[in-house]
């Protein structure tokens, strides 16, 4: 089968975005920061919708009362991750921002999919190498669309399938979260792993179909054939 989109969450994947800061941050008052480790973002936060993250946080933590504090704690980090994004404390990460050029470069279509609905401001201060805007290549843009259930229910990607008019099964989702990548295979599409994070272990249980440290490490000519796999040379040049 092969591939004709490619569905790319943001937080994460495209953008170093300071998510995973805010809600350390603003856990105190809720339960000790230092509990909210980057493995514990990763496994229990990640890719969910905001009051469902932060409902997440505060049961895996043990605090009493989550599901009725989550709401506070869930605006009390909106609050400072807007104040974070208008500082522009956020860069695109190049690796990625070359693979979503090779990939339309490839023919593909592009589509963002992001529960976090600070997704399109964020892109939206972020150009491509040549001066246009990041998100001018995505031909679609779901972040922050509203679904009953957030990842790993694929209801977001699906969506996104549909906005391009592709097959879910010709689609190809770049996520950094083990949630994302379950919502990936839920709906019947390939699952792409970015582990910038050390987490190679927790992508691949979730059954990443391949796992990379960087997004240059992607074979986009195995790709155009309908293959996932990281390149043959890892010594090539990065992708142009």
């Amino acid at each position: 089968m092969v591939f004709r989109g490619a569905i790319f969450d943001v937080d994460g994947v495209l953008v170093a975005s300071p998510h995973e800061r805010a809600w350390r941050e603003t856990l105190r008052g809720f339960a000790e920061p230092a509990r909210f480790t980057t493995e514990f973002y990763q496994a229990h936060v990640a890719g969910r919708p905001r009051l469902e993250g932060a409902r997440s946080a505060l049961e895996h933590l043990g605090v009493a009362n989550a599901a009725e504090r989550a709401v506070a704690y869930a605006d009390k980090k909106q609050a400072l991750i807007d104040r974070l994004i208008a500082a522009g404390s956020f860069d695109a990460f190049p690796d990625a921002v070359r693979l979503a050029a090779a990939l339309q470069g490839a023919g593909l279509r592009l589509a963002l999919a992001s529960s976090s609905k600070n997704a399109a401001t964020m892109l939206s201060h972020l150009t491509l190498p040549d001066g246009r805007p990041l998100l001018s290549i995505f031909d679609a843009d779901l972040s922050g669309t509203g679904v009953p259930r957030g990842k790993p229910d694929p209801a977001l990607f699906l969506l996104a399938a549909e906005a391009l008019d592709i097959p879910p099964a010709q689609c190809l989702v770049v996520e950094d979260a083990p949630a994302g990548i379950l919502a990936a295979h839920g709906g019947g599409m390939a699952g792409l792993g970015i582990a910038r994070l050390g987490d190679e272990a927790l992508l691949q249980s979730a059954g990443a179909d391949l796992v990379v440290t960087s997004l240059d490490q992607v074979d986009i000519d195995a790709l155009a054939n309908g293959m996932l796999r990281a390149r043959q040379n890892p010594e090539a040049p990065s992708l142009a």
